[in-house]
């Protein structure tokens, strides 16, 4: 884990003066919960170590500029004169869309919270790896313009967002493009996701696995971590960006939820608005859906998709999190199993190395492993003892390495225990 207070002060040097805030936003992993959130359906989530470290210091003007330490990289916004919608960065490093998207969408919904600021930002979490490391940047910036600007004090802000969970369903808003409420959306940055991303960032418990429900963003429970265990996180080198086919692939699987939920209503059978909602709207609801796309569509993408959802969200998170309540760390393992086996089979969305990657931890001792995020890429996490997790790592790392050698300088392997939500930097 790198030092915080390091990070700050780089920041502080990349802008050469002393600073106003500063914030760190976590990646996170996501224990379970496949492509659940935003059909409406339940995770199990903790939040990492590593992540975004954003700084701020306001400006007399209303230019708003944002560094990125680590490549000196600068993106320089004029919001002079300007209309929120027709806001341009005045450069384009590839990470813009996503303090872009921030800063428009905040200036069009708190419009009375304006300002200049300059930004500096340095992260140490693997890019585009699952962990979501796009979504720690826009909590990261969001957190700092808030403060900056004084976006909390607005009685648009204080009327829409009450709590961390609202504010985790807001930001994932501003990442997918919808409203929050009375909150207008814009365009987002292309992705049709939800807001799990962002609740495990803002709403991760130290020591702990959280589950959530969303649409809307509801805590369901809290797991204590077992005693001695943490992870071991494989990022396999193969990034899972959400862009160009990748992006395609990802929305595809947003767009089955939504299509269960056309059949569903155009069925007459319920006027539910989410597949989480008719899941829960009785015990044989999947079954009856799984009739009706059988009799009305003959779509067997579709039944897969739904047999994955279902079983994700209404019995393999409710039973892992059992299992981890009463200690049973091998019975959470096989039911893990399950899940990446789905993941294989009814999303297709696991690529050879993080197959490898899951099944090879477990074949070294690890409790339970299953890869996490968009999938098409991306990383694996492990549970380990804490005793265990330097050896298993470097030999886990040793014997993927071996067989894909090609990922040899973009492949990281580091180790995190459960770790508390983003927070202002002291």
């Amino acid at each position: 884990m790198t030092d915080r207070a390091s990070d700050v002060e780089r920041c502080r040097a990349a802008l050469g003066r002393d600073i106003d805030v500063a914030v760190f936003a976590p990646g996170r992993i996501e224990v379970l919960g496949k492509h659940t959130d935003y059909a409406g359906g339940r995770s199990l989530l903790v939040a990492v170590d590593r992540g975004f470290t954003v700084v701020a210091v306001a400006r007399a003007d209303d230019a708003v500029t944002i560094t990125d330490v680590a490549t000196g990289e600068k993106a320089v916004l004029d919001l002079v004169a300007r209309e929120a919608t027709d806001i341009t960065f005045t450069a384009d490093p590839p990470w813009v869309r996503y303090p872009e998207t921030v800063l428009r969408r905040s200036t069009q919904n708190f419009p009375q919270a304006r300002g200049g600021a300059d930004i500096a930002f340095i992260s140490d979490l693997p890019i585009a790896a699952g962990l979501s490391s796009s979504s720690a940047f826009v909590v990261g910036v969001f957190m700092v313009l808030a403060a900056v600007r004084g976006i909390a004090d607005t009685a648009a802000y204080t009327s829409a967002i009450r709590s961390s969970e609202d504010l985790a369903g807001y930001l994932g808003a501003v990442e997918n493009g919808f409203a929050f409420g009375e909150l207008a959306g814009d365009a987002g940055v292309g992705t049709h996701g939800g807001s799990q991303d962002h609740t495990a960032i803002l709403c991760a418990r130290a020591h702990s696995i959280v589950q959530y429900s969303f649409l809307p963003v509801t805590f369901e429970r809290e797991i204590a971590m077992p005693d001695e265990y943490v992870f071991v996180v494989a990022a396999s080198g193969v990034r899972a960006e959400k862009a160009g086919g990748a992006l395609d692939a990802y929305n595809y699987m947003a767009s089955q939820t939504r299509r269960l939920v056309e059949i569903w209503r155009a069925a007459g059978a319920g006027n539910e608005t989410t597949l989480g909602a008719i899941i829960a709207s009785d015990e044989d609801a999947a079954l009856k859906l799984r009739s009706i796309v059988t009799t009305t569509q003959a779509d067997d993408a579709l039944l897969e998709r739904l047999a994955q959802f279902a079983a994700e969200t209404d019995q393999i998170i409710p039973a892992a999190a059992r299992a981890l309540a009463s200690g049973d760390v091998n019975g959470f393992g096989t039911i893990v199993d399950r899940s990446q086996f789905l993941a294989e089979h009814a999303l297709h969305n696991q690529i050879a190395e993080t197959v490898f990657l899951a099944r090879s931890a477990r074949e070294l001792g690890a409790a339970a492993a299953s890869a996490f995020g968009a999938g098409f890429g991306g990383s694996v996490w492990s549970l380990v003892r804490r005793s265990d997790a330097a050896t298993l790592e470097r030999t886990w790392r040793e014997r993927y390495l071996t067989t894909f050698p090609q990922h040899c300088n973009s492949a990281t392997f580091f180790t995190t225990p459960a770790s508390p939500a983003a927070a202002p930097l002291q």
